[in-house]
Parts: C-alpha cells; sequence; structure tokens
C-alpha cells in the first residue's frame, strides 16, 4: 500500500513539473511571437500539460483572423475525471454521456467566448448539437480519458498576434472550462438520468420490429415546437399527445417501467383531421423519432424505427401516377 501511495505521489509530481512546463512553454512561445504575423500562431501547434492530468492540443492554427478559426482539443486524464465505468459501458450509454459532457462543456465556454480583436478573435464555437442525441466527433470518451474537440479564435489585432490575449484564452479560459469534463462538478442524479433516457429510448427502438410497429408515440408527449425556426417544446397552450385506444400499446423499458402510447403499425397508416388539428405536428415529431431526444424535450418517448425515410412533395405540387414501391412493400389485399 505504501509503495503505492509513494508512486501516486512521484506520478502527481511529475504532472505537476509537465505542467508547469507546459503552461511556460505556451507562454514563452506567445511573448516571442507577440505583435509579429498571424500565421506565426503556427509556432504553437503541439500538445501542452495545462494541470494535472489536463493537456492542450492546438492541431490547426488558422493563417488568419478572418479564416476558419483554429482547431483545438482538451484531453482530461479518466484518474482526474472519474466518470464511473457504468456510465459508458456500451455504445448507447457511451454516446450518451458524450453529448451530456460535450453539452456541458459548451455552456461552460460560452460566457467566456467574447471578441479579443479584429475578425473571430476570442471566440470559442463548440458543436455539441441542440434536441437531438448524436454520434458526435466533438468528444470522446474512453476508459483513459475523456477529451472535446472545438474552435477558437486566436486573437490578433489586424493580422498581427495578440501574445498577451491569447495567453488570456488558453492559461485562463480553457482551465476553467475544463471544470465541466469532471464528474465531480455534475450532479450524479442528472447525469444518470440522461445516460438512462437515452438508453431506454434505443431499448423500445429494438422492439419496434418484433412488435409489428414503425413507430411509437408515449401518452403525455408534448410535440408541438415554439415555431417552424426553433425546435425546443411549446412553453404555454401545448396539448399533450393521447394515443386512440384501438392503437394503444405498452413497452417495456430498462429503467423506466412499462410505457403507454400509440404504436403505429408496418403498413400503410393514414393521418386525418381539420385544418390546426396537429396532423404535421405529429407527423414532424415521427420523423425525428428515429435519433434519441434530450430530457425535457417532449419528444424523448416519441420513437420511430432507424431505417425511417421522409418524402414529400414540393407544396402545391399536384402528384399523379408516381411509382412509390420502393416505400411500400407486401400491402394486404
Amino acid at each position: 500500500m505504501g509503495l503505492f501511495q509513494r508512486d501516486q505521489r512521484v506520478q502527481f509530481h511529475l504532472l505537476k513539473e509537465e505542467n508547469l512546463e507546459g503552461r511556460e512553454k505556451i507562454k514563452a512561445i506567445l511573448s516571442r511571437i507577440n505583435g509579429r504575423g498571424y500565421k506565426s500562431y503556427r509556432d504553437l501547434e503541439g500538445s501542452y500539460f495545462l494541470a494535472p492530468g489536463l493537456i492542450f492540443y492546438l492541431d490547426h492554427a488558422q493563417g488568419d483572423p478572418f479564416a476558419a478559426p483554429s482547431r483545438v482539443r482538451l484531453r482530461l486524464d479518466m484518474e482526474v475525471a472519474q466518470y464511473p465505468p457504468r456510465l459508458f459501458e456500451n455504445p448507447v450509454r457511451r454516446m450518451a454521456l458524450q453529448d451530456f459532457i460535450l453539452r456541458a462543456f459548451a455552456r461552460k465556454v460560452r460566457p467566456l467566448s467574447r471578441g479579443r480583436g479584429t475578425g473571430g478573435s476570442g471566440r470559442y464555437s463548440v458543436d455539441a448539437g441542440a434536441q437531438e442525441v448524436l454520434l458526435r466527433s466533438g468528444c470522446v470518451v474512453t476508459r483513459d480519458y475523456v477529451e472535446v474537440r472545438f474552435f477558437m479564435g486566436l486573437p490578433a489585432a489586424g493580422r498581427r498576434v495578440l501574445g498577451r490575449e491569447a495567453m488570456e484564452m488558453i492559461l485562463g479560459d480553457l482551465p476553467k472550462a475544463a471544470k465541466a469534463l469532471e464528474y465531480a462538478n455534475h450532479s450524479p442524479q442528472e447525469v444518470e438520468a440522461f445516460v438512462n433516457l437515452v438508453e431506454d429510448q434505443e431499448y423500445v427502438r429494438r422492439q419496434l420490429a418484433e412488435r409489428g410497429l414503425v413507430a411509437f408515440v408515449r401518452d403525455g408527449s408534448l410535440l408541438p415546437r415554439r415555431s417552424g425556426v426553433d425546435d425546443r417544446p411549446m412553453e404555454e397552450g401545448a396539448v399533450l399527445f393521447e394515443s386512440p385506444p384501438k392503437l394503444r400499446v405498452t413497452l417495456d423499458t430498462l429503467h423506466h417501467g412499462k410505457v403507454t402510447g400509440m404504436g403505429i403499425p408496418q403498413g400503410v397508416t393514414l393521418i386525418v383531421g381539420g385544418g390546426f388539428h396537429g396532423k404535421t405536428t405529429l407527423l414532424e415529431a415521427i420523423s425525428r423519432g428515429v435519433y434519441p431526444h434530450i430530457p425535457g424535450d417532449g419528444r424523448e418517448w416519441v420513437v420511430t424505427d432507424a431505417g425511417a425515410v421522409k418524402v414529400r412533395s414540393e407544396d402545391g405540387r399536384y402528384v399523379e401516377g408516381v411509382d412509390i414501391s420502393p416505400f411500400i412493400a407486401d400491402l394486404p389485399m
């Protein structure tokens, strides 16, 4: 036990030394290129320890402040991040955890993003998505580390390097934002609930074919959106979904017991109703149900076969004699 503790102290000491060396090297490079042409930022490309277990990677330094921003990464050792292995023990749970971490990091870095010169100087860009949970390249979780990938605009005055502002971003902003990569800085219940919900949505999806269904809409789902350009749930006045008795089914989940709602059977289903009765709202929800959704979206339990596609005619176009056999087969007589 004593040997193990001594090894830990040695490892931590090495991390501290590497951390100091990395920070000092960044300071030295930025001090040297301060005021030079913007392409001098390429001297900074490489990897550096910013804190114990935290590595900063500058993979590609942009050549101009008005060009696409620089590609960077932050990698935190799992010994520091401390996520329980059960949260990423299979591909679905790993995808969900990565999505959760990326969203948390985006929220953390957003207030740090501000103009620090010309072009996109001083700004961060994190592609954390919107309402759907997807497998993204912006975050990677392994047994050894957690890594986020994003863009940052290296600061410039005109087309000259602003070294002091760059130090502020790399040595000041990024270690603060990296706190979002640590399990200890999140509610364990919130992380678990997020991962479990996504896993259950995929569990329901796997049951559709064996039940002869193409989609499932749970009773109580909130389908209307705020507007045609805002995919968040309607805040007031929305009518919650209630399934017709003839189509009501009950499915099992791993973490949420049994769920009841409308099961849309394989074959042809016609949705009818008057104006503004929710036909399009239901169809849109079903079409987006090929993806898992985040907690609170309202469509968490709208689950569609992963192979479903949406086909529509152009508005106002009369359609007749079109071969739709690629989409429909084995119709009942």
